[in-house]
């Protein structure tokens, strides 16, 4: 066993966590926080108090939270949800945000690496940007090279196609694997072709939001611990942060949210449900809600819930299928601005998918 565990890449944790099941045997990062949910209602508060320290272990030892406890995955992240994890906490322990501040620090720091180089607009280092306007938002980047070690054949199969960067491919490749979205329409140049993906070069909607709510509960943990201070310069960055999302991801004219391709200086074309993020996290005024609303509803919505993008290409995050996490991060974003007719078809239509599904095939 011994000999194993040596040659095993799996990166050990102290707690129990609970992995996503199927072929996957590792905790994941985003996934995670849906896991918790689901937890939550089964009032399972030792087992998430467990995977939340694990977390905050990975953020100690290694500075960041991986995408997985797989060492090859040492080179990325996932999509920021360790401070909506302390959130949920709160439930049970108030004061969750001021005993999790410090990782919840360590984390955004990782994030914010590179603040310093960025100086002047269209600066990039690793995951931040800065805009025309001074403000410093985040992309999705991999600091890895070469193909991903877990697709390592279809990663390379692709660049002895690639006419161009072949490192830059890898790193669009890589990167788009830590939004989580691997693969989606999102990250390509043309809308259609993996091989024009481009992740580094985008402002993801999803992301932006996600470092919102992390600056929020940063400033409450140092409220929390009474430092006015730190608490309000966190603050001002949330606030920085929310007005950013309305001058670079809204899009007046298509009443959505839209990534922002900060390399060509324009919004991205594909309608996504990344753009319902700033309605989970209650970041819009009521008449943007509104409008995002009616395009989930007149676009998004299918008899079996809601699709993921309005593409067909291929992908697994684009139509037709639809992703759990997806669902309720919609519903709930409605739920916020009382559209709850809506948010309660969505349900109907999911749940009824899921359980025909099942019934016809005994899975889920």
């Amino acid at each position: 066993a011994d000999d194993a565990e040596e040659r095993s890449s799996l990166i050990p944790l102290p707690y129990d966590y609970v992995v996503p099941g199927g072929r996957f045997s590792e905790v994941y990062y985003w996934d995670s926080y849906f896991t918790i949910l689901g937890l939550k209602s089964q009032k399972r508060f030792d087992l998430i108090q467990s995977m939340v320290r694990n977390f905050a272990h990975l953020i100690d030892t290694l500075g960041f939270i991986p995408n997985a406890n797989r060492n090859y995955y040492l080179t990325r992240s996932q999509p920021p949800f360790f401070s909506l994890i302390v959130r949920e906490l709160e439930d049970y322990d108030s004061s969750a945000a001021e005993r999790y501040l410090d990782p919840m620090v360590r984390e955004y720091e990782f994030w914010l690496d590179g603040l310093d180089s960025v100086r002047n607009p269209g600066d990039a280092v690793k995951h931040v940007v800065m805009m025309s306007d001074g403000t410093v938002l985040n992309r999705y980047f991999d600091k890895g090279r070469g193909p991903r070690p877990e697709a390592y054949k279809e990663d390379f199969a692709l660049a002895q196609k690639h006419v161009g960067d072949t490192n830059k491919l890898y790193r669009d490749l890589r990167s788009a694997a830590e939004s989580g979205w691997d693969f989606s329409s999102r990250w390509f140049a043309d809308g259609k072709n993996i091989a024009s993906v481009h992740t580094t070069d985008i402002l993801p909607v999803d992301l932006n939001c996600l470092m919102y709510h992390m600056e929020r509960m940063i400033a409450k943990g140092y409220a929390q611990r009474g430092d006015a201070g730190a608490g309000s310069e966190y603050s001002k960055r949330a606030d920085q942060r929310r007005r950013a999302l309305l001058t670079f991801f809204w899009d007046a004219d298509k009443s959505y949210f839209f990534d922002y391709d900060f390399v060509a200086g324009k919004r991205c074309e594909i309608k996504s449900l990344a753009g319902i993020y700033p309605l989970f996290f209650e970041m819009v005024p009521e008449d943007i809600a509104k409008k995002a609303s009616m395009v989930i509803e007149n676009e998004f919505l299918k008899p079996g819930g809601l699709v993921t993008s309005l593409v067909d290409s291929d992908q697994q995050w684009d139509a037709p299928n639809g992703w759990a996490p997806l669902q309720w991060m919609t519903y709930k974003g409605l739920k916020n601005y009382q559209n709850n007719t809506l948010a309660a078809e969505i349900r109907r239509r999911w749940l009824r998918q899921n359980e025909r599904v099942y019934e016809a095939t005994g899975k889920i």
